[in-house]
């Protein structure tokens, strides 16, 4: 229940301007969000590539319901992609985007002409993006535009939320080779008609779906932090006979780092998802809502005045 009521509060504007508000809230922030600049971005990226990590960049913003302000994030995007192609680290970093960012609220023909856009400026840049999944009413939107964009950049990658009741079905769909596909527990609110609410069932679901992706022939990107679910992605990769790159791991900017480190140390490919922008308030308190125990952290944090 906590779960839910910390999603419901990521749309809530009262919510989020208490947050906002609140003493030393972005000292707290930072340790998810890697800072507000392309700068700050690129300072992080090119840290953790030295340490052997792998990244995927997100430009924080949603929901946007402006032409305009989508045509800015596709300009930010592209301009990210020109900083990666500069500093060499296309084979390390990609990007991770947000229809929803480039006007998927709008008009599909719109986000997938931004998409292209910055689909084109990746493969200048030596490297790959991302869709992510958002809201479980975008689902069937944002599958329709991958599958245009795989057209012409079929290493774009999907995203599938194990949460969501159809979660396996479509890793069945998406499990084909040169297919990218990241695994993900899920962090939006959904009603239990779509999703499991449950975190047993949530986790059940997420083993289903991987059991799924490691036996096709696709590129598995297995999201999460549960130390149960990372061993039983290397148990499938022996029983599928993968190797190690193959597939990969994907972690939060922030958590868990010494085991970002642990699994790349063992040849593991490591992607940290580092999220930066100054439109942190939705993602901060999925990441709170996915890993409740970190609301204690951030409540004494808040508490605690300099």
């Amino acid at each position: 229940m906590l779960r839910q009521a910390l999603l419901v509060a990521s749309r809530s504007g009262g919510v989020r301007k208490l947050v906002e508000t609140a003493p030393l809230t972005r000292d707290v922030v930072r340790r998810f969000i890697a800072g507000e600049t392309i700068d700050d971005a690129m300072r992080v990226t090119g840290d953790l590539a030295a340490e052997g990590l792998l990244v995927s960049l997100d430009v924080l913003g949603e929901d946007v319901h402006d032409a305009g302000q989508a045509g800015a994030t596709v300009k930010h995007y592209v301009e990210l992609l020109e900083r990666i192609a500069d500093s060499g680290l296309g084979p390390r970093a990609e990007v991770s985007l947000k229809l929803t960012a480039i006007g998927q609220a709008l008009d599909e023909d719109l986000t997938l002409e931004n998409a292209r856009r910055v689909c084109t400026a990746a493969r200048s840049a030596s490297t790959t993006v991302t869709i992510d999944m958002e809201d479980h009413e975008r689902v069937d939107s944002t599958l329709r535009i991958l599958h245009e964009l795989r057209r012409d950049f079929p290493d774009t990658g999907a995203v599938v939320q194990a949460y969501l009741r159809r979660a396996e079905e479509h890793c069945a769909e998406l499990a084909y080779e040169g297919s990218r596909v990241r695994l993900c527990k899920g962090a939006y609110a959904a009603p239990e008609s779509v999703a499991f609410t449950g975190r047993t069932d949530i986790d059940k679901s997420y083993v289903r779906c991987m059991k799924v992706l490691m036996a096709g022939k696709g590129y598995p990107m297995l999201a999460t932090h549960d130390p149960r679910l990372v061993d039983i992605a290397g148990a499938l990769a022996v029983l599928n006979d993968r190797g190690t790159h193959s597939y990969e791991y994907q972690m939060l900017y922030g958590i868990r780092p010494q085991e970002q480190r642990r699994l790349a140390a063992q040849g593991a490919r490591m992607r940290v998802y580092v999220a930066y922008g100054d439109e942190w308030y939705g993602y901060f308190m999925r990441r709170i809502a996915e890993r409740p125990r970190n609301l204690g952290f951030f409540m004494r944090s808040v508490a605690t005045k300099s």
